[in-house]
This record gives structure tokens, sequence and C-alpha cells, in this order.
């Protein structure tokens, strides 16, 4: 059997959830027998993209702010013509390298636009070969809702010219794509459903604590992180309280919150056995992405979810009213954190029952994999 080479482009610019869901597809990849080359192109996160397959890392870019509103370097110096075209014809030369079978480029066109200047040039590249590669996007189940007129034709312009293959990484159980993207029904391209892409399930807790606070990347959860030093410090109750700051918080400020913390909050910048501390926590605090919620539901535990909202940002907030609603988590908006709003929404949370069973289907990951071979098997490749 042919061994496939897959192209894999994945750019986080605010947070690590993009980068981590496209790492364990990318591990799914490579366990199936694939050929798996991951392009990375932002701020470095130990351990991703991960083990047994290649990386390529552009000159790293993140974004501006939490409204996505431009590109800078890794010291905020926004990017210039030169330094996008540099990046760019390294992105098309790892292209040609490859020669993939199969491109898989996540996020665009339904979110990244920030990105064209080498997304288009590598779909132009990608039509050019002979024989041409299967092309597919991986996205999430619910998406970014755009609000600027044009945006959504744009996009399904560019999916129907150019592109075989959607990968939306939900269960169509919980949520489908048109929930979030109203032109979901012109899309002419086949529309696959992986699963959830979450973790392996993990082994148990080595350590238990009652209130598990964690910030996903970090670079977008700092009134969280606050308020939680507070709500610890003013809480008159023996509870064992851990936060986790994420990676990207600046040092000066994560020594700044470790000096503050009260004796009952053990503070960490980040947890390789987060997955385990959820199975044995009596709560989760958390935002609402993707793969914190995914590991959520994996653990089964009660959970509190703070959905990002700044910026305009919609996703989270879609999420975490959605599992409200099925009974798996209990939510406080953005607006309403406090230190006393969040310690009152904790105390409710643990007062409340434990959530119910789901039937979510989360092996994401592994599907993905067996979806892309049995579309390859069929699929006759324009030469």
């Amino acid at each position: 059997m042919k061994r496939l080479r897959a192209f894999f482009y994945v750019q986080h610019l605010l947070g690590i959830g993009h980068l981590a869901r496209a790492s364990r597809i990318a591990a799914a990849l490579a366990d199936d027998g694939f050929d798996v080359t991951v392009v990375t192109g932002a701020t470095p996160v130990a351990g991703f993209p991960g083990p047994g397959v290649k990386s390529v890392t552009l000159p790293p870019v993140t974004s501006g702010d939490e409204g996505f509103s431009g590109l800078v370097d890794l010291q905020g110096k926004p990017v210039d013509d030169d330094f996008k075209t540099r990046r760019c014809g390294m992105l098309l030369q790892a292209f040609r390298d490859c020669r993939p079978d199969i491109v898989i480029v996540e996020a665009f066109p339904f979110g990244r636009r920030q990105m064209r200047f080498e997304l288009l040039p590598l779909i132009e590249a990608i039509d050019a070969m002979s024989p041409r590669p299967l092309l597919t996007t991986s996205v999430r189940d619910i998406l970014q809702e755009r609000v600027k007129p044009g945006r959504n034709e744009e996009t399904v312009d560019l999916v129907n010219r150019h592109f075989d293959l959607v990968m939306v990484h939900g269960d169509p159980a919980f949520a489908t794509i048109d929930k979030t993207f109203p032109l979901a029904g012109a899309i002419r391209a086949e529309v696959a459903y992986t699963g959830l892409v979450a973790a392996p399930p993990a082994p148990a807790a080595s350590e238990r604590f009652d209130v598990l606070v964690s910030v996903g990347g970090g670079a977008a959860g700092k009134s969280l992180v606050r308020s939680t030093i507070a709500a610890a410090h003013n809480a008159d109750n023996a509870w064992k309280w851990c936060l986790i700051t994420g990676p990207n918080l600046p040092k000066d400020e994560f020594d700044a919150i470790s000096r503050d913390a009260t004796p009952g909050l053990s503070i960490f910048r980040f947890r390789e056995d987060f997955a385990s501390l959820l199975t044995g926590a009596r709560l989760s605090v958390s935002q609402a992405g993707y793969n914190t919620v995914c590991d959520v539901l994996r653990a089964g535990c009660r959970s509190l979810l703070v959905p990002f909202a700044a910026g305009g940002e919609t996703e989270q907030t879609v999420r975490a009213l959605m599992l409200e609603e099925l009974g798996l988590a209990t939510v406080l908006a953005e607006k309403d954190l406090t230190p006393e709003g969040l310690a009152k929404a904790i105390e409710q949370a643990l007062a409340g029952p434990k959530p119910a069973a789901h039937r979510l289907d989360l092996e994401g990951a592994r599907r993905s994999a067996q979806i892309l071979r049995e579309l390859y098997r069929t699929w006759s490749p324009k030469t």
C-alpha cells in the first residue's frame, strides 16, 4: 500500500488550541501510516507538533491584540511586505519539497484571513501541480461568526473553486456547521464530520484539587487569573485550589502572581498532566475553548465555563451555552467575571448535580485519518 504524504498547515495566533488540535490529527495520521509534514509559524510551544511527524517552522507571527487586528513578530513589531514575501517563499518551497498527495489547511478559508498573503499562493501552487493533491480544510464544529458583508460568500467561493473536502471536527449530534456558518448549504465540496478531536483517556490523577482553574494558552485569560487569585484569597474554606496560567503569560506577570498566592492555591504555568488532574478535580473552571472542553468532556467532571468574548468573539459563548443546555456545564459570562461573581458561580456549580452522561464522539483524530484515506482512494486527481 502506498504511503500517502500529507502536508498540514496550521497557524495559531493567540491561544494554542488550533496547534493542539492539529497536532493530535497529525499524530493520528502518522499512526495510520501517513508521511506527515506539519508547517507552523507562530510562537513556539514545547511538545508541539509532536513526535512522528516532520516539522517546518516559518518565521513566527502572532496577533497584535485580542481582536486579531494585525500581525506582529515575536518582538511586537508589525510585519512588513518583505517579511511576508520571505515567509510565503519558504512555505512554497516546503510544499514543493514535500510533493504531497494531500494538503490540509487548518481553518482557512473559514478563518485565518490574515494569512491570505501566503495561503492564496499555496492554493495556486496546488492547482498547478500535476497530479494535483487533494485539498482539504480542517475546521472546528463552531465557527466565529462573520459580521462583515460578503465574508461568508467569499469563503464559499474559495471552497467551491479549490477545496475537495471540508473536515468538520465535531459530532453532528452536538453541532453542525450550518449553526454558525449560514451559507453551509452552498458548499459543493464534500463535508465530513470527524467527531470531536479529544486526547485519549488520561490516567488517574496523582494529585487532587477542589477547584482546578485553567486559562488555555494564557494570552487571553488575565481577568480569570486575577479573579481566581482574589477568590481563593477570600475563600473561608479548606478547599485546595490549582491555577494553571498557560505558557503565554509573560514571565514577570507569572512571577508577580506567584508571590501573591495564598497558601491554599497552587500556581503553575503549565501541567503536562492537566487531563489527569481533571479526572480528580471536583470542579474545572476554564474558558470554553475547543480543546479544554474536549478534555472536560473526556474527564466527565463538573465544569464552570467563562467563555472568551473580547474583540467580538462568539465561538466560545455559543459552545458554552450549548453545553449548559445539555447539562454538561454551567456558564459565567465574561462581563460578570469578578472575584465575587466567580466565587458565587463556583459555589453554585459545586452544589449542583454532576454532569449528565454524554455520548458525544471524542475520537475525531483517528476518524480524520480514516476519512482522508478513504476519500483519497476513491478520488480522481486532476492532472
